[in-house]
C-alpha cells in the first residue's frame, strides 16, 4: 500500500481478489466517501454475511436490517454498564480457580490463553451460562469449533467455494445448530441485546428456522474475533516493555487505593465503565495497540456510476466496484505519529490527560485513529470490546506476576488485511503466578 501510494498518490484503484477497489488514503478526502448516497455499506456487508455465515434474508429484507440495527443502542449507556458489570463477574468466575491454585509459576501460550478467556467471558456475558453439569464441556467445544471456523475467515470472504475449504462447511453447520433457538433456550441470563435480537428474528422467521442460528453466529463472531488478537497484542507489548507494565500497574494500584479497594485473597475489585475510562495510561495502551495492529478498511459498494469531486481532482467510480478508506495509512504516517513502527504506551497521553490533538500538513486531524470504522458503519460493539480488553488487563496486572518466556520478536500474519486486527504469525510462551 505504501509503495502504491508513492507511485500513484493518495487515490488509486487496485484489482484485488477479482474486485476493483479504489483506495482513498488522504484523511481530508474521507468525507467524500461518507457523504455519497450512491455508496452503500449495507450491500457490501449483506454479501459478506451471506458468504461467511450463510445469512440470506438480509439481502432482500430492509425491514429486518433496520430492526436489527435498532438493537445496537443496547451496547451503549446504561445497558453497557450492566454488560460491564456482568463481564467483570464472569471474569471473576474464570480467574477465581486460577487465583486459588497458581502460587507457583504456570506456563501458557499467550494467544491460546487470551482466546480461551475472551471467548468464555464474552459468550457468558452476551448469551448467559449453559446449564450446570456440562458447562465447561459446552464452552470448550463451542470455542474449539469457533476458532477453527474463524481461522478460515480470510478464505470465506473470498470467492472460493466453501466446498473447497476442507471441513469448514460442516463446522459452520455445527456452530449454527448450537446457536439455534432450541439450543440457546438452554442458556440462562441472556443480555438485553440478545433478547431483543431474538424477538426480532422470531418476527421474521419461524422459531425453528436454522438461519436464526446463523444470525447468532455472526453476532458472536463480531463480539470476539477482534477482541482476542487485540488482547493478545496488548499483553505481548506489555510483556516486552516492563517499564510500560510498571506504569499501568502503578496507575491501577493508585486507583484501587483511592477507591478503598484492597487486593485481598479472592477477587473483590469492581470497576465501572467511567472508572476504567479515567485510567489514562491504560486507555492509551489499548489505543496504541489498535493503532499498530488494526488493518481494517472502511468499504463501500458503488451502486451506480458516479464522480467523486475533490479539491485536487475528480474520481470516476464504476457501478459494482468497491471504494475503501484504509486507516493504517494514517496510523503509520510518521508526520502524524512519530516513529510509527514503535510501541509507545503513552502516545495518547499529554500532561496526564488524554491526548486528542494530532496534525498533518499543519492541520489538526478530525480522524487520527479509526480501528472501528466511522459514520453509519462504525462498529456498534466498540465500547464493549474496549471495556473487555481493559478489564482483562486490570485483572492480570492486579493479581498476577507476568513474564514472557520467548523473547523473540513477533510478526503479524497479514491474512486478514482489510478485515480487522491481525493475528500473530505464531504463538508465544509466557508464565504467570499470583502476585505476592
Amino acid at each position: 500500500m505504501k509503495t502504491l501510494q508513492k507511485q500513484h498518490g493518495d487515490t488509486f484503484t487496485v484489482l484485488l481478489g477479482g474486485k476493483y477497489i479504489t483506495f482513498i488514503l488522504d484523511p481530508s478526502q474521507y468525507q467524500l466517501v461518507m457523504k455519497s448516497p450512491k455508496l452503500s455499506f449495507r450491500i457490501f456487508t449483506n454479501k459478506l454475511l451471506r458468504k461467511v455465515f450463510s445469512i440470506e434474508k438480509l439481502a432482500t429484507n430492509d425491514d429486518l436490517n433496520n430492526d436489527l440495527h435498532g438493537c445496537y443502542h443496547l451496547l451503549q449507556g446504561t445497558s453497557l454498564d450492566i454488560l460491564t458489570e456482568n463481564m467483570m463477574q464472569n471474569l471473576k468466575q474464570v480467574f477465581e480457580l486460577q487465583l486459588l491454585k497458581t502460587t507457583n509459576w504456570d506456563t501458557a501460550y499467550l494467544l491460546t490463553f487470551c482466546s480461551s478467556v475472551i471467548f468464555e467471558v464474552t459468550f457468558t456475558t452476551i448469551y448467559g451460562q449453559s446449564l450446570p453439569g456440562n458447562r465447561k464441556k459446552f464452552i470448550t467445544e463451542l470455542k474449539d469449533d469457533f476458532l477453527k471456523f474463524d481461522d478460515k475467515f480470510p478464505y470465506l470472504i473470498s470467492d472460493i467455494p466453501i466446498e473447497l475449504l476442507g471441513n469448514v462447511k460442516s463446522i459452520r453447520k455445527k456452530l449454527i445448530k448450537r446457536l439455534t433457538s432450541e439450543h440457546l433456550a438452554r442458556t440462562q441470563g441472556w443480555s438485553e441485546v440478545v433478547q431483543m435480537r431474538q424477538d426480532i428474528l422470531e418476527k421474521y422467521y419461524t422459531l425453528e428456522d436454522f438461519e436464526i442460528g446463523a444470525h447468532h453466529l455472526g453476532f458472536l463472531w463480531a463480539s470476539v474475533t477482534n477482541t482476542i488478537p487485540t488482547t493478545f497484542w496488548a499483553m505481548y507489548y506489555l510483556l516486552q516493555h516492563p517499564e510500560a507494565m510498571a506504569v499501568l500497574r502503578d496507575e491501577i494500584d493508585h486507583f484501587l487505593q483511592s477507591t478503598g479497594q484492597k487486593k485481598g485473597s479472592g477477587f473483590p475489585i469492581q470497576l465501572t465503565r467511567e472508572q476504567l475510562d479515567s485510567l489514562v495510561y491504560l486507555e492509551s495502551t489499548v489505543l496504541e495497540v489498535l493503532r499498530l495492529c488494526s488493518f481494517s478498511s472502511i468499504m463501500r459498494f458503488v451502486q451506480e456510476d458516479l464522480t467523486l469531486q475533490s479539491e485536487t481532482q475528480d474520481y470516476c467510480l464504476r457501478k459494482g466496484d468497491l471504494v475503501a478508506i484504509f486507516p493504517p495509512a494514517i496510523h503509520y504516517d510518521p508526520e502524524i505519529f512519530e516513529a510509527p513502527e514503535e510501541f509507545r504506551f503513552d502516545r495518547f497521553v499529554e500532561d496526564g490527560k488524554k491526548k486528542t490533538a494530532f496534525f498533518k500538513n499543519g492541520k489538526k486531524l478530525k480522524y487520527f485513529l479509526l480501528p472501528f470504522g466511522f459514520g453509519a458503519s462504525k462498529c456498534p460493539g466498540r465500547f464493549l470490546a474496549i471495556v473487555e480488553v481493559k478489564q482483562l488487563l486490570v485483572v492480570l496486572l492486579t493479581y498476577f506476576d507476568l513474564e514472557i518466556i520467548d523473547a523473540k520478536p513477533m510478526e503479524a500474519n497479514y491474512s486478514r488485511l482489510l478485515f480487522g486486527i491481525q493475528h500473530p504469525a505464531s504463538d508465544v510462551l509466557f508464565r504467570y503466578k499470583v502476585r505476592s
